[in-house]
């Protein structure tokens, strides 16, 4: 049990990669926050089975965020890991890219990033340890089109992560961002039928020919190898790895 007595949040983690992450903290000790929407029996059979608190907040929502954060210090204890997972996906052109979609986009998926982290830093400085772990995308390292917000949020990710490390390296905190190439969860799955529809595909065109075109193991990433990595950063072993981008892509970003 190497996270016994640490406190754990991980954002968007009702489903997929988030939820895979908070099982891996759980099977290893950490008392944990979990986040996100979803069917309520659902979340509370979830928190049931990991010994988890869950909390609705919601991630576009700054005063939300604080007082999530703010629950979590009350009822765990100060957080060691914050895992910054939550995110949304739109597909279209830029042209007809609304603009209510982009503020969503970059609200839950880079600016929520920063709230959690202001608030998890003075605490973690002044245990002199803390994991901060942000899920960034393949799409912090290259560019797909009809996906203008996500990728700009995920290129924001990457720079916020390397940031943060710098200003942290000498309080015991590590920040790294794991970039995932296409993981079958809920999120790709649901932005199918936009693609389809954005580039004149069929559901299977749009699965071979869009989502694994770029990966050469022709694979899928699963949610549970995103989460061996996220628990191995938190290990003492990963203290001297800080403010990297670790891909983890099936090879696409090789190339």
């Amino acid at each position: 049990m190497i996270l016994e007595g640490k406190v754990a949040l991980v954002t968007g983690s009702t489903s997929g990669i988030g939820l895979a992450i908070a099982k891996a903290l759980a099977a290893e000790g950490a008392k944990l926050m979990i986040n996100g929407f979803g069917d309520r029996q659902a979340i509370e059979k979830e928190c049931g089975e990991l010994g988890a608190v869950h909390d609705g907040a919601d991630m576009s929502d700054p005063a939300a965020i604080e007082r999530m954060m703010k629950r979590c210090a009350d009822e765990l204890g100060p957080i060691d890991i914050l895992v910054n997972n939550a995110g949304i996906q739109h597909v279209s052109p830029v042209e007809d890219f609304t603009p209510d979609k982009w503020d969503a986009i970059i609200a839950i998926n880079l600016s929520a990033a920063f709230h959690t982290t202001r608030l998890a830093v003075p605490g973690m400085k002044q245990k002199g340890w803390g994991r901060i772990i942000n899920t960034a995308s393949a799409h912090s390292l290259v560019a797909s089109p009809n996906k203008s917000a996500y990728v700009a949020a995920k290129h924001g990710i990457a720079g916020f992560t390397k940031t943060v490390a710098l200003e942290t390296a000498r309080d015991g905190i590590t920040v790294n961002c794991i970039s995932p190439g296409y993981v079958w969860t809920p999120l790709v799955e649901h932005q199918i039928p936009d693609t389809m529809k954005a580039r004149n595909m069929t559901r299977e065109q749009v699965m071979n020919d869009v989502l694994l075109a770029a990966q050469p193991t022709k694979r899928f990433v699963t949610p549970e190898e995103v989460a061996a990595l996220a628990l191995f950063l938190c290990r003492d072993e990963a203290k001297s790895i800080t403010g990297a981008n670790l891909s983890m892509d099936g090879g696409w970003t090789a190339a």
